[in-house]
């Protein structure tokens, strides 16, 4: 710190030498002498002897009083002297004594900044000590459950599992690496039928899916799930909030539920196997990938809403429903296989739909659905009834080169132009019910042709 350094006074006190005070003297004098010789030459001249008495009493007195006159104001000069001096003096003592309260002030400052700068190094100090510490007991305690978790005994590992889970409790900052810890063993293959090692996966699937749950206590905002290629049994994530969720290839066995889940970001499960899967009112604020997804039960979509949806060359082996599902960006299940039934009742397709080269197995059921863009149905196979009763068609409807292997019905269907249906064929049934203004006609005694008008 920087310590200011006071300006010499330019008016520096002089002392008075003795002899200038001598010389004064001699001037008074000599003033006196000067003023009593001139009034007494005067007085000589007077030629009355009374009269030459007094004027030269008159002179010495004048003279006297000169001399007086001229000491007295030497004394005066003298006494404002001394005034001012001891004034000065005043003054500067006072001016030294500010500027030393100055200098302790500056003092004082520097010393207790020093002090501060020293205790803060200090907290400093102690912070980062104790902060290690805590680093070195957090990483002892993530150690000690990682190597619980790769023990032999299923015990033991389910003992590492819930101490992980408690870590991440006590510790936030360590729930990404926990989720991404629990992730990599549910990745990582397990031998066939030991119960045991199905019962500790159930579990490291039940403290991933338990702090996913917005209303839990314990909810963990930050966790992502990477378990692409796992084998899940009885996956539950209903009601959990998954961003950017990637199930790629995964194996679920048992019933896998997404109910009332919400995606955000993307949400992967391409390739992936199912036995039955719940997707009821599931929220997708982003995008749903279920390209080549295997579905060997039932599977269900009630209610759901989808920002955008691709499930091309997937496969539906047991009944699959969509009904009131709402799908807000184009929506593409090309090339998908439903071998049982599929209702799309009341679905609200917002963007645009294709489904093209799709095989409908069983029924196929559009009934009251709304297709507000373009809905494509070229080469789709319809192996059961199609049933598009009340369906409203916005946009331009396509079913070019379409199959009907069996009744298919258009009863009370809304079109906002004629649907393009360019050698569309239906087997021979009493029971079809074609749009209004419909050009059929019979190709051979099994098959109808659909021509564009």
């Amino acid at each position: 710190m920087a310590v200011a350094v006071d300006k010499p006074d330019a008016h520096r006190l002089r002392v008075m030498p003795w002899w200038l005070v001598l010389v004064g003297l001699l001037v008074a004098a000599a003033l006196g002498w000067l003023v009593l010789d001139l009034l007494l030459s005067e007085a000589d001249r007077a030629t009355q002897p009374d009269t030459r008495a007094t004027l030269r009493i008159d002179a010495i007195r004048t003279g006297l009083t000169v001399v007086a006159g001229t000491g007295g104001g030497l004394a005066l000069l003298l006494a404002a002297r001394r005034q001012w001096i001891t004034e000065r003096a005043q003054r500067h003592q006072e001016s030294v004594a500010a500027q030393d309260q100055a200098h302790r002030n500056r003092v004082q400052s520097h010393a207790e900044a020093v002090a501060d700068a020293a205790q803060r190094h200090q907290d400093r100090q102690s912070g980062a000590a104790e902060h290690d510490a805590a680093e070195r007991r957090l990483t002892e305690l993530y150690t000690r459950a990682v190597e619980l978790l790769g023990n032999d005994s299923a015990a033991v590992r389910l003992g590492g599992l819930h101490a992980l889970e408690r870590l991440g409790q006590d510790n936030p900052g360590q729930r990404p690496t926990i989720t991404a810890v629990l992730c990599a063993y549910l990745r990582m293959p397990a031998g066939d039928g030991e119960p045991r090692e199905t019962e500790v996966r159930r579990t490291a699937q039940r403290v991933l899916t338990r702090h996913l749950r917005a209303d839990d206590a314990a909810h963990w905002p930050e966790a992502t799930l990477d378990l692409a290629g796992a084998r899940l049994v009885d996956f539950d994530a209903a009601g959990c909030t998954l961003v950017d969720a990637n199930f790629t290839a995964a194996a679920f066995t048992g019933t896998t539920t997404f109910a009332g889940a919400t995606a955000r970001g993307r949400l992967l499960l391409g390739a992936a196997v199912f036995d039955d899967v719940v997707f009821d009112d599931l929220n997708v604020e982003g995008e749903i990938m279920l390209d080549g997804v295997r579905v060997g039960g039932s599977a269900s979509f009630d209610d759901a809403a989808f920002d955008g949806l691709s499930c091309r060359r997937s496969s539906f082996a047991g009944p699959a429903s969509f009904r009131r599902a709402t799908f807000g960006q184009p929506t593409s299940f090309d090339a998908t296989r439903f071998e049982d039934a599929a209702t799309f009742q009341e679905a609200d397709f917002v963007g645009a739909l294709s489904m093209e080269h799709t095989e409908f197995g069983g029924s196929a059921s559009f009934h009251a659905a709304r297709f507000t863009n373009m809905a494509l149905f070229r080469w789709t196979i319809f192996g059961a009834e199609a049933l598009f009763d009340r369906a409203r068609f916005t946009d331009a409807a396509n079913f070019g080169r379409a199959r009907f292997h069996r009744m298919a019905s258009f009863r009370d269907a809304q079109f906002s132009r004629p649907p393009q249906v360019d050698q569309a064929r239906a087997v021979t049934d009493p029971g079809h019910r074609w749009p209004t203004d419909a050009v059929v006609e019979r190709l051979d005694d099994e098959w109808l042709l659909l021509v564009d008008r």
